[in-house]
């Protein structure tokens, strides 16, 4: 049968149907039923001229062709080999998304020096993300789409409330009330406890996952500590305390309030069912969890009472919004909607750990600040070791 799209004549027509994909790529998937049904077969590869009168059929992970709009392929057939490459993408995402989370810790504590309040430094933030978001959604999306994810979220407006307060107020006003007592590094290094902390709540979700991934992930959080070990001798008790308790509360929030998001979604039932196609786009869901968290600051504001903001803590609350907020967030929850076994998830979440990393090499860079000793770099070592160890050594049938 003609596959819609499919290239004209050809030997390959004939006993498989081509159908044009990105970048004039041809993409060749054996028992496929066109271009927007499932794939049912064993193999997809993509197919490019590499010379005049050559063909060469190379590989293409599924994963990929999940992002491509109007392909559908089958999750129980995936490969090792396929598994392996959907773990490098979902981990080099999330790296990305640390670049951009590090932004914040600096910021922070800029405002912080200045004088600016914590709640304006947090509440600000999602201020600006839900008008940007709202923006951005409008223009790519339209307007028929920003007011789809309205009616979603008053649909279930109980259950972003909760979510949003958690993961996103919860979470960020810790981190901005530390912020006056401890500098960004400290922040950054001691927010890496979320890595343990995500994996005791995918735990209280009932999910399971390799006894390795506890080790894999211990040695990414003590590659952490080291590159901060010299610089915590520095600081006082008071500074640790009042830095660690909120920022230790801060790493459960963030996973909680997503991983409800999750099991939502794939119908816990315990949670309300949110299966509306508007929701598996991540930016509609930050935009979601956005609006959702808008109670808890109004609730903040009105029990702390904060001096007006200045036009200084404004501007650095908008680049927050921007790298930290829209960019940063968008990108790890992209890896996480993609992650389909909990050892995925615990490895997007353990790419957080880039985020001391990003912040030391823009401290180097911005701030003239020393280079790391010896035993920082076995830090940084024993970080990607630990990233690597995810790729390599996870379960092909988990």
């Amino acid at each position: 049968a003609a596959v819609p799209g499919a290239a004209p004549g050809g030997a390959d027509q004939k006993a498989v149907g081509l159908i044009n994909g990105p970048d004039g790529a041809l993409l060749k998937g054996y028992g496929m039923h066109g271009a927007s049904g499932d794939i049912q077969g064993s193999r997809v590869t993509s197919r490019k001229e590499d010379k005049p009168g050559r063909a060469v059929v190379k590989p293409l992970p599924r994963i990929i062709l999940d992002l491509w709009p109007g392909l559908v392929y089958r999750q129980d057939i995936l490969t090792h080999d396929d598994k392996k490459a959907a773990m490098i993408l979902l981990i080099s995402i999330g790296l990305l998304s640390g670049l951009f989370f590090s932004s914040s810790f600096i910021l922070n504590r800029m405002m912080s020096l200045e004088g600016g309040h914590w709640v304006w430094s947090a509440s600000l933030r999602y201020a600006f993300m839900i008008l940007l978001l709202a923006g951005i959604i409008t223009l790519f999306k339209g307007p028929a789409a920003t007011r789809g994810l309205f009616r979603v979220f008053f649909r279930n407006w109980k259950f972003w409330s909760l979510t949003g307060s958690i993961g996103f107020g919860g979470f960020y006003s810790l981190l901005c009330f530390a912020a006056d007592y401890s500098p960004g590094w400290v922040i950054a290094a001691t927010w890496q406890m979320t890595i343990i902390a995500t994996l005791l709540v995918l735990m209280g979700f009932g999910r399971s996952f390799p006894k390795k991934t506890w080790i894999f992930s211990s040695i990414v959080f003590t590659g952490v500590l080291m590159i901060n070990l010299h610089l915590a001798e520095m600081s006082s008790l008071k500074e640790l305390l009042l830095d660690a308790l909120p920022v230790l509360l801060a790493a459960f929030c963030y996973p909680v309030g997503n991983q409800l998001v999750w099991e939502a979604g794939r119908g816990n039932l315990s949670l309300p069912r949110i299966d509306d196609p508007l929701v598996k786009n991540p930016f509609h869901k930050v935009f979601l969890m956005s609006l959702g968290s808008v109670p808890f600051w109004l609730v903040l504001i009105v029990l702390t009472r904060p001096g007006l903001p200045s036009r200084g803590q404004m501007i650095h609350t908008f680049l927050v919004a921007v790298f930290s907020g829209v960019i940063a967030t968008s990108l790890f929850l992209a890896a996480r909607n993609k992650a389909q076994r909990p050892a995925e998830l615990a490895a997007v979440d353990a790419t957080q750990s880039s985020e001391v990393i990003f912040a030391l090499m823009g401290e180097i860079l911005l701030l003239n600040a020393p280079l790391p000793d010896t035993i920082s770099m076995a830090g940084m070592a024993l970080v990607f070791l630990g990233l690597a160890l995810f790729i390599r050594f996870q379960e092909i049938g988990s």
